[in-house]
């Protein structure tokens, strides 16, 4: 892998317009399950299959059940950012890196550093009253008897992207704009299985495109630089200028 690293180096250095492209790959290192590995969370049994759970017709006529998995298995309050979060955030600090564009719902990135962060699919992080609008934390639906409901008396719905609901606009016209604009294109931890956000990896017009997944991806022969190993160790080995 060392040259590899050495490759993904050479780039960073060379180039101040990077952009991070990232999905559950790269909290698994963190302990949060992914949903397609062998032990993600779509080969693990319950009552429905998780896709079914985690849409949004599922959520409206079966909230109970809704949060019953959710509480269990969505909200982990006890994951920490790993390598790959942590020298994100110092790329940005040093102005290397642009955007980090994420699947991922879990706060890690934020929590490592990260300012720029676009959340393609939302965060548990942020919940809203469905009558009233009014914002709950994280803690307030971790610790939640049943379905969470409002001082008002209405269902509270987490800010996650469902199955059968769509992106946010803003999020990816933003998404869009980043990744037009970047010189280097690093996409990490993620198959590019989900749509539309893996398709937003089609308005890249720049120099190089890095693939780090363990994995195959649909984007693997079009990458310059292909490094099939875990995202964490691999960022774990790249140096920040001024470090």
């Amino acid at each position: 892998m060392g040259n590899e690293i050495a490759k993904l180096q050479e780039m960073i250095d060379q180039y101040d317009n990077l952009v991070f492209f990232g999905g559950a790959g790269v909290s698994t290192e963190s302990g949060i399950p992914d949903f397609r590995s062998q032990d993600g969370l779509y080969n693990q049994k319950y009552d429905y299959p998780p896709e079914t759970i985690l849409s949004h017709t599922f959520f409206m006529r079966h909230p109970e059940e809704f949060y019953r998995f959710y509480q269990d298995k969505m909200l982990c309050d006890t994951a920490q950012p790993n390598a790959a979060h942590k020298k994100l955030a110092e790329l940005e600090a040093a102005g290397k890196l642009k955007a980090v564009i994420t699947q991922n719902i879990d706060n890690l990135h934020q929590m490592a550093g990260s300012k720029k962060v676009l959340e393609l699919h939302g965060s548990v992080y942020r919940n809203y009253c469905m009558k009233c609008g009014k914002f709950h934390d994280f803690s307030y639906m971790k610790h939640a008897e049943g379905v969470p409901r409002c001082s008002c008396g209405g269902i509270i719905k987490p800010d996650v992207v469902l199955y059968e609901e769509g992106l946010d606009n803003d999020t990816i016209n933003e998404s869009v704009r980043a990744i037009s604009e970047a010189q280097v294109l690093i996409i990490g931890g993620t198959s590019l299985a989900v749509y539309p956000a893996a398709g937003l990896i089609d308005y890249f017009r720049g120099e190089h495109l890095v693939v780090i997944n363990k994995s195959s991806t649909p984007r693997d022969s079009f990458a310059d630089l292909l490094i099939k190993e875990p995202i964490g160790q691999v960022f774990s080995r790249i140096k920040v200028k001024g470090e």
